[in-house]
């Protein structure tokens, strides 16, 4: 049994699993129950929906499945907290960047575990969850939880959660920077910034778009779109130069690893 569900924190990345699950009608609402001393507006919602917000202590041997969703600076108080009123079969279910699942597991009374990393794009049931856990039924759960929120990628080793990470738990940062700074190039080839935050926008969304529902590889779209000596061509000569995007995303996922090593240190 899945369900009821322990919500531990409920911010940005738990609001996003509880919108997604209410817009997939993936469980009821009453059976979630959400401990977050500052409730955010999608715990909120799901409370008035029927969910249990913060209720005594007790209630939470209730739970089947704890999704352990608070920042990796904090996961050890709050496993304090409530750890010794779960019920003995209940799995965690972290999604603490960095933390290893021994230590999670320790922590919470020898309890099974599974980790993700998901993405805020759950809220809209487009999310992608990288899930690892060493022990069937723990996966089980996890694949429970998330696939109504998106794609999911099984990793064979804990130490992958790392790259895993850098790649999808941060790369929508990465792509936000991205049309940031399109935005703003634009603006200063000439376009009013209005206009530059439209086109580069909707264009970004779209070329996202055409990829996942094509199924072609990134490489061949950007070649589709590349005419010999045109103005694309142009442009990428400059972004794939040495010292381009390539060699700064490399930097960029390896800085976001040592940090996902530090967190869980």
């Amino acid at each position: 049994m899945i369900t009821p569900i322990l919500m531990l924190g409920a911010g940005r990345m738990g609001g996003a699993v509880l919108s997604g699950w209410a817009r997939a009608g993936a469980f009821a609402p009453a059976e979630l129950i959400i401990r977050d001393p500052e409730p955010s507006d999608a715990a909120r919602a799901a409370e008035r929906a029927g969910a249990l917000l913060n209720p005594p202590d007790s209630e939470l041997a209730r739970a089947k499945t704890v999704v352990l969703a608070v920042k990796p600076q904090l996961w050890r108080d709050v496993a304090g907290e409530t750890a010794a009123w779960l019920a003995a079969d209940a799995v965690i279910v972290s999604v603490a960047a960095g933390v290893r699942a021994q230590d999670i597991s320790k922590a919470f009374g020898g309890r099974c575990v599974a980790r993700v990393m998901p993405t805020t794009a759950a809220a809209i049931g487009q999310g992608t969850a990288s899930l690892y856990a060493d022990d069937p039924a723990a996966l089980a759960r996890a694949h429970a939880l998330f696939e109504p929120l998106g794609a999911v990628v099984d990793l064979p080793d804990e130490a992958q959660m790392h790259a895993a990470t850098a790649v999808s738990g941060s790369g929508p940062a990465y792509l936000y920077a991205f049309v940031e700074a399109l935005e703003q190039a634009g603006a200063a080839a000439g376009l009013t910034p209005k206009d530059a935050q439209r086109l580069a926008r909707s264009t970004m969304a779209g070329a996202a778009a055409l990829m996942a529902q094509s199924g072609e590889e990134p490489a061949e779209l950007r070649r589709q779109v590349t005419s010999p000596g045109g103005t694309t061509a142009a442009a990428l000569e400059v972004l794939m130069a040495e010292g381009g995007l390539p060699g700064l995303l490399r930097e960029a996922v390896a800085a976001a690893v040592r940090r996902s090593k530090e967190l869980g240190a």
